[in-house]
């Protein structure tokens, strides 16, 4: 899953960071036994001028069919080449 994650998320977003890093670990004993928790750190042009909230849009969007069908949470970390 990390894989496909990094992969939507260059192809989308043109990266210049991007660190995905399966947290299940953390959630051991919450839903679905920590499996599908990840965390997203991206730093892309693509950002520039997008509030935080549209950026995590932007993340989503690339995700999408990923959202509760391999990730059940994700945080993301989103920022522009001059943050």
């Amino acid at each position: 899953m990390v894989e496909e994650i990094r992969r939507r998320l260059a192809e989308a977003l043109a990266p210049l960071e991007l660190e995905v890093l399966d947290e299940g670990y953390k959630h051991a004993g919450h839903a679905n036994e920590g499996k599908g928790h990840f965390h997203v750190r991206i730093v892309s042009a693509a950002f520039a001028g997008a509030l935080p909230i549209k950026r995590h849009r932007m993340v989503y969007a690339a995700l999408d069919g990923l959202m509760n069908n391999g990730i059940h949470a994700l945080s993301i970390d989103a920022k522009t080449p001059d943050q």
